[in-house]
C-alpha cells in the first residue's frame, strides 16, 4: 500500500506538487513507457528507435526523448561522425524504473479480462447502463 497519508480533501496545490503526480505525467503520456521499455533492452540510435515504433512521428519521438533525458531517465550520446549520430540508453535511474513498470505490466496482463468486462458493462447499452434505467 501507499505509505504516505493524504489529506481529505486533497488540496490542488498539494496534488500539483506531488512527486507521484509528476512522475505519472511523464510515464503516463502516450510514448514514454514504450521508449523506456525498448531502451531497457539495449541502446538505440535515433533512426533505429524511430523505425522500431511504427506510429510515432519524428517530432514526438524527439520530444519524448528530451523529456526522459530532462528527468534523468535517458542518456543521449552524440558520436563525432559525419553526419553526427546519436545514441540513447537508459541511465541507472531509468533502469530502476523498469522494475515498477514491469509490475504494472504484469498486473495489467493478469487483469485484462476483468478490466475489459468492467468496461463493457459500463459502455452505453451495457449491463450497468441497463441497470441505471428506470
Amino acid at each position: 500500500m501507499v505509505s504516505a497519508s493524504l489529506p481529505d480533501p486533497v488540496p490542488a496545490e498539494e496534488y500539483e506538487q506531488c512527486p507521484v503526480t509528476d512522475v505519472l505525467r511523464r510515464v503516463g503520456d502516450k510514448w514514454s513507457v514504450l521508449v523506456v521499455v525498448l531502451l531497457g533492452k539495449r541502446p538505440y540510435r535515433f533512426n533505429e528507435l524511430h523505425r522500431g515504433i511504427a506510429t510515432i512521428s519524428q517530432r514526438m519521438l524527439t520530444r519524448t526523448l528530451r523529456g526522459l533525458e530532462t528527468d534523468g531517465l535517458v542518456h543521449r550520446e552524440v558520436f563525432p561522425t559525419n553526419p553526427p549520430s546519436v545514441e540513447y540508453r537508459l541511465t541507472p535511474l531509468g533502469q530502476s524504473l523498469l522494475v515498477p513498470l514491469s509490475a504494472l505490466a504484469d498486473w495489467a496482463v493478469e487483469h485484462r479480462t476483468e478490466i475489459a468486462a468492467a468496461r463493457s458493462a459500463h459502455a452505453p447499452g451495457g449491463e450497468q447502463d441497463a441497470a441505471d434505467s428506470p
